[in-house]
């Protein structure tokens, strides 16, 4: 498990320093989750005690019906707990209205869901600013944001082309770029790999390990052997319960091709070892196509990710 960390922002590295007090971004107290169909009580999470420090990668597995999906959706403020004590990032989340735990949601998480949720009638650049839309950013910042954020992803030169019109990879690297444009304090991921194929998966895997070398808190829900091992610390659920909380080292034969995320040199499907001359993208760049930079938004004002969890 590493000691020292990066602060929690997309752009630059600035290692904790040496000493320095390691903040909790996840703090989780005999939380319980009873859902009620009638008379009958289903009991889906029991008494989870549950707390991930800044700069943890932590993959959480289970069978089908463990609760792991519920535990998600209580982290990512998608559901409420029925009992129990939940803070994110020093917020109490019990003692926050529904517009406050929106608010704390678009601020402090980023999605990664299993289908992108990418919207179709959106350009890639589109779909990336819509969380800076609902947090009321100027229209000139988000798009400058954006764009950097694509180009971490190595998406820059597909800024205009819509969801329908690449691949399944890249979808998924445009949804890692728009959770990560807000630069919140954890990043949620919800099965990324399970709709794209293993040479994706590798790269997508690489992105998010990198993105956690520099300071981002990740949660990673999976049922992959394989891509919880790139996490330093599994956490098994059964029956609403969790069973182990181990740490480990990153398996060898994944933590090997890591790389720091930056944009490819050529933007192929398959490219993203490190170039030092691209590590500091800027914020200040500008749209490639002009015309981009007055679009408008039919999207409903909600936040995206919650479209497939309503």
């Amino acid at each position: 498990m590493p000691t020292t960390t990066g602060t929690q922002q997309l752009y630059q590295d600035a290692p904790i320093a040496a000493g320095a007090e390691i903040q909790t971004t996840i703090r989780m107290r005999q939380v319980n989750k009873i859902y009620h169909s009638g008379k009958i009580a289903f009991h889906a999470l029991k008494d989870v005690d549950f707390t991930v420090t800044q700069g943890d990668f932590v993959a959480i597995m289970g069978p089908s019906g463990s609760g792991k999906s519920t535990l998600m959706n209580i982290i990512g403020l998608l559901d409420e707990l029925t009992s129990g004590y939940y803070e994110l990032n020093g917020h109490n989340v019990g003692d926050l209205s529904d517009d406050d735990r929106a608010f704390l949601r678009n601020q402090e998480i980023g999605f990664v869901f299993q289908s992108f949720n990418l919207l179709p009638q959106l350009t890639l650049l589109e779909n990336v600013e819509l969380p800076l839309v609902y947090a009321a950013v100027s229209q000139r910042e988000r798009r400058e944001r954006a764009l950097a954020a694509l180009t971490e992803v190595g998406l820059d030169r597909w800024q205009g082309h819509r969801p329908v019109e690449v691949s399944g990879g890249q979808m998924q690297r445009t949804a890692i770029a728009r959770a990560l444009v807000t630069r919140p304090a954890l990043l949620l991921a919800d099965e990324p790999t399970g709709n794209i194929d293993s040479q994706a998966s590798l790269e997508i895997m690489n992105l998010i390990c990198g993105f956690n070398q520099r300071g981002t808190t990740v949660v990673l829900i999976t049922h992959e052997k394989d891509i919880a091992n790139y996490a330093n610390r599994l956490i098994m659920i059964r029956d609403g319960r969790l069973t182990e909380d181990a740490l480990y080292e990153r398996s060898p034969a994944n933590s090997s091709s890591i790389a720091t995320p930056t944009a490819p040199a050529a933007h192929s499907e398959v490219s993203h070892s490190h170039n030092p001359a691209n590590s500091g993208s800027s914020l200040a760049a500008t749209p490639a196509n002009p015309a981009d930079s007055g679009s408008s938004f039919a999207a409903n004002p909600a936040n995206p990710t919650e479209v497939s969890h309503v």
